[in-house]
């Protein structure tokens, strides 16, 4: 055995025996050392990946203070630990091979608000959205605004000092620290407030430990003080961790020790608490949106722009604003961004004024706007165009989209996607210009694509050069593309970074410090944390200890993604590409993704959990000499005569089978994330291949069975109706199936068949073009034939009142269900025998309708990764809004018809491109009703996951997160069958489809 396993068993055994102590001592947390969370939590938004040792998740201040204090004693000196927020970092600054203590799972309370005083209390995890719609109704927010504000916590902003959109005007979260409690690597509590320099001095006199830290720092930074003046740049921006200049106030009357611990990266303490300075929310607010010729004139305009007053100034190139066009956000922000027809815009500044008065902002932007209509008609400064937004939430909008940024490169085609490593530089805006006209060159040198976008009114811009790290050739460019970036910005006054932290560019901080410098903060180090138990390497080492720093080019997750099998990252290119940037983990209630994570705060069970599980699965399974099959291969076909696939579970694999099987069991297969996942990682579909081979190794449950040939069963089940349904629908059956089947709930079958005109392929096949035209065909799926008839009947009725003659196709399982649960054979089969039936109908050339959209969308997704293009035929079948959005409506009347509705969409349906709510919006609207549609996110149900009984309490945290308040106070309609039956099954009524509905007052 080697000296590495050696020293990997030893420590193994030491956490092992650590763990075990720290649950005696009381510990009330969870302490998690499975492999599966070990392999979700080593990685973050970075490129770089450190498998930890054990996961703590403290409940309270108390659970840190006994884990720190309990890694002091003898057998436990060894141990080194790496506090953790959101995990959104992008330089792997909360990485670590030792252990992680992530605050953001229970430590997530709002202690305390004095509105008066103008400040908030709050726990160390709690998320930056979150603390401001807690503040909202009170009329205060919390300044520094993150792109990634819906998932980063207040303990991780504290430990990067982060800023983000509009610091000019709001500064750092340094800037808003107005009190800290912390716990030092030995379990000590230190509190820290800004205090007089005379008092701290006193203080510092002490012969204790926080007198200790007084003393050093304060020594380190008034002696150093003019040195430290020449070095830090004039910017709003500073060299993170230490901050060595700002811990005084200009004037040096005033001292502030936790400068020093904000940018500090976790590396002197763990950050418990947070007392913060918050900001009264001005009521008036302008969006100017400019388009330029070139991102070079964007970027040189940008000065006059904060000259103007403006409260921020953003930018986003070409390539930004093209990939967010084909993702489902444009949707949002097409009315405000689209040029003319005649325009191409290849750069974008998006200028923000806001105030506490209106005539002000008016003022201001009348004054820009006059001299941009100048510039135009001038043809000066490369301005084409602008647009002005003043609603509110339409500015939101925008900004989601600006927001979305970082994970829309990671949707980059091909294997080179944009990384982030030398992607925060910050320099006067004046010299932004020039430093990026020569940054670009370096990339250009090397032909490497980009993109860009940032802060420019501070100088920031986000610049992230496309690699494949799989590569050698391409990951040998890490470092000397990151030293020449060093130099350059050191050349133009700025900082190689700017907002994102050191972390794994650490090795960089000597040179940038000065020798004499870095040598206050490895003193400055020492005192806090002597024996380097807090995430050692990252911004400095203690005093005569030889931990290298951190080193830009190592430890890479290219090392495991180059040991893929080519079949995964042939079938799975998608679930591959998560890059971390964690959206899933979106706090919101409100929104669709993730549905599972919303409830178990568990990152295993979130998409870019899901999408590292996988990743690491297949790995160990190629190391293991596992062929995996490819998903479009033959050994899907259900006559194939290739070799059966058996996974292997040796070795870690063992526990990791059933691991991943635990976090994709808890998926909801909504699909959210193939869509509102800016890199559309889509873990359905490698859930299915996942559980195929799964089941074939271990054996399946028989519910399995009862659910994926519940398609073929309807037929023969639906002849029975009237004697069934009483059996389905009595308690005792209910109970019985829950207990024998797993399943409970189960909805009521339709006792007739619909009428409707019987479908004839040769007598349709003579009829001329003119006369198809008067036919439509309704593809029934099995939901709204077996259990929604009056729904298809509804729609009948509206293509017939439309003058159209509504012809319902003969049904063939769609295998939905199939696929859910992992069948892919028999999908294989069902998807190649729908599609030979639906091509042939469609050289008819008449317009084929589906009612329920989820399963329309099976037909252009599942069907296609598992069917050749020749297999899946170009039949396309529409959802019904979208036939209908082509139709005259001006003949309908609606009689006794509401004036206005809320409508709920389905979530599978809403993250779609072919989203459904703006449309029905406009068809209810010709039709005299206004439709609303507030925000909600999984009703719960997502076809058979609420039915089946081990999900019966997340069905319901769902259901009561976002759908059951607008249920309970407003008239609503539901596009989705699952949505309907889970209001059917809380409130005792269903809900109608908008078809429905409008079939019921013509």
């Amino acid at each position: 055995m080697g000296q590495e396993n050696v020293a990997s068993v030893i420590t193994e055994n030491t956490v092992k025996a650590y763990t075990e102590v720290l649950l005696e001592q009381g510990f009330e947390g969870e302490i998690d050392t499975s492999y599966s969370t070990q392999v979700v939590y080593s990685t973050d938004n970075s490129i770089y990946q450190e498998i930890p040792q054990a996961v703590l998740f403290p409940k309270s201040n108390s659970d840190i203070q006994m884990a720190l204090s309990l890694s002091e004693r003898a057998e436990f000196s060894e141990l080194y630990f790496g506090p953790r927020g959101g995990g959104t970092g992008t330089n792997g600054q909360s990485l670590t091979n030792g252990i992680i203590i992530d605050l953001s799972r229970h430590m997530r309370g709002i202690l305390e608000i004095n509105t008066e005083q103008r400040w908030v209390r709050v726990q160390a995890g709690v998320i930056k959205d979150q603390l401001n719609d807690f503040l909202r109704p009170y009329g205060f927010f919390f300044a520094p605004d993150l792109s990634t504000s819906n998932r980063a916590t207040v303990g991780g902003m504290i430990n990067t000092d982060a800023s983000g959109q509009g610091s000019l005007v709001y500064g750092k979260t340094s800037d808003h620290l107005l009190g800290l409690k912390c716990f030092l690597s030995d379990g000590f509590e230190l509190n820290t407030q800004e205090t007089t320099t005379k008092l701290a001095k006193e203080k510092a006199q002490k012969n204790d430990r926080a007198g200790e830290i007084l003393n050093t720092v304060l020594t380190s930074c008034e002696k150093n003080r003019e040195k430290i003046l020449s070095v830090f740049p004039n910017l709003n921006r500073f060299l993170t961790g230490y901050d060595l200049k700002n811990v005084f106030s200009d004037d040096l009357k005033a001292f502030d020790l936790s400068r020093i611990i904000a940018g500090s990266e976790g590396s002197l303490a763990v950050v418990a608490e947070a007392k913060l300075n918050i900001l009264p929310i001005e009521p008036f607010k302008t969006l100017v949106n400019i388009n330029y010729d070139h991102f070079d004139s964007a970027l040189r305009h940008s000065p006059f722009l904060v000259r103007a007053n403006s409260t921020s100034v953003e930018t986003v190139d070409s390539k930004v604003l093209n990939l967010a066009r084909e993702d489902m956000v444009w949707r949002s922000v097409s009315d405000f961004l689209e040029t003319p027809a005649h325009i191409t815009s290849d750069g974008l500044n998006m200028v923000e004024f806001n105030g506490s008065e209106k005539q002000g902002i008016e003022q201001k932007v009348e004054a820009l706007t006059t001299q941009l209509d100048s510039l135009i008609a001038n043809k000066q400064s490369g301005v084409l165009s602008y647009s002005i937004t003043t609603n509110k939430a339409d500015i939101l909008k925008i900004y989601a989209m600006r927001k979305k940024a970082v994970g829309l490169l990671g949707n980059s085609k091909g294997t080179q996607k944009p990384i982030a490593f030398v992607e925060d530089t910050a320099v006067p805006p004046e010299n932004l210009a020039d430093f990026i006209t020569e940054f670009r060159a370096l990339l250009d040198a090397h032909k490497l694509s980009y993109g860009m976008f940032g802060h420019v009114d501070a100088g920031v811009l986000h610049v992230r050069p496309a690699l494949d790290l799989c590569d050698d050739a391409q990951q040998a460019l890490l470092k000397p593309i990151s030293d020449k970036v060093a130099q350059l910005t050191k050349k133009y006054g700025g900082l190689f970074w700017g907002e994102h932290g050191k972390g794994y560019r650490s090795e960089y901080g000597p040179e940038f410090f000065g020798a004499e410098l870095f040598l206050e903060l490895q003193k400055i180090k020492t005192i806090f944390d002597k024996r380097n138990k807090l995430n050692p390497g990252k911004i400095c080492s203690p005093l005569n200890n030889n931990t290298e720093l951190a080193k830009v080019n190592g430890p890479l997750r290219a090392r495991f993604d180059t040991l893929v099998p080519i079949n995964i990252k042939t079938s799975f290119q998608d679930t591959l590409n998560c890059n971390g940037n964690g959206l899933c983990f979106n706090y919101s209630e409100t929104t669709q993704m993730c549905p599972s994570y919303k409830v178990t705060k568990d990152r295993r069970e979130s998409p870019k959990g899901r999408a590292t599980l996988f990743k690491e699965w297949a790995r160990l399974q190629g190391l293991r000499g596992v062929e995996l099959p490819e998903l479009s291969s033959g050994y899907y076909e259900l006559n194939s005569d290739m070799p059966k696939a058996e996974i292997s579970e040796a070795g870690a694999l063992k526990k990791l089978n059933h691991e991943v099987k635990a976090a994709m069991d808890s998926c909801l297969a909504c699909k959210a994330c193939a869509s509102a996942c800016p890199v559309k990682v889509d873990i359905p579909n490698a859930r299915a291949y996942f559980l195929n081979l799964y089941y074939q190794k271990y054996g399946r449950p028989i519910k399995d069975y009862l659910v994926a040939n519940i398609e073929h069963l309807l037929p023969v089940m639906s002849n029975f109706a009237s004697l069934l349904n009483p059996i389905i629908g009595a308690k005792f059956t209910n109970s019985l199936f829950k207990e024998v089947v797993g399943y409970q709930d189960l909805p009521q079958l339709s006792k007739h068949k619909p009428n409707a005109l019987k479908f004839d392929f040769a007598s349709l096949s003579n009829l001329s073009q003119q006369q198809k035209k008067e036919f439509v065909l309704i593809v029934p799926d099995p939901f709204t034939r077996f259990y929604e008839v009056e729904l298809l009947e509804s729609a009948i009725k509206l293509i017939n009142k439309l003058g159209k003659q509504a012809v319902v196709l003969p049904y063939h399982p769609n295998g939905k269900t199939q696929h859910v649960k992992g069948f892919l054979k028999q999908f294989k089969a069902t998807a190649s025998k729908n599609s030979t039936f639906l091509q042939q109908v469609s050289t008819l050339n008449i317009p084929m309708v589906g009612l329920d959209s989820a399963l329309v969308f099976v037909y252009e997704d599942e069907y296609r990764k598992v069917l050749s293009d020749t297999q899946r035929g170009t039949f396309e079948v529409l959802t019904i809004h979208e036939w209908l959005q082509e139709q005259d409506l001006s003949n309908l009347e609606l009689k006794g018809s509401s004036k206005a509705l809320t409508l709920l969409s389905h979530c599978t349906e809403e993250t779609n491109p072919r989203s459904s709510t703006a449309i029905w919006q406009s068809i209810f609207r010709q039709l005299g009703v206004e439709l609303t549609s507030p925000s909600v996110g999984c009703c719960g149900m997502a076809g058979t996951f609420g039915h089946e009984s081990k999900n019966q309490s997340a069905s319901r945290q769902l259901y009561e997160m976002s759908w059951e308040k607008h249920v309970q106070s407003q008239a609503i309609i539901a596009t989705g069958f699952s949505c309907r039956s889970q209001v059917k099954r809380f409130e005792g009524v269903k809900p109608k489809h908008p078809v429905e509905y409008l079939a019921s007052h013509l």
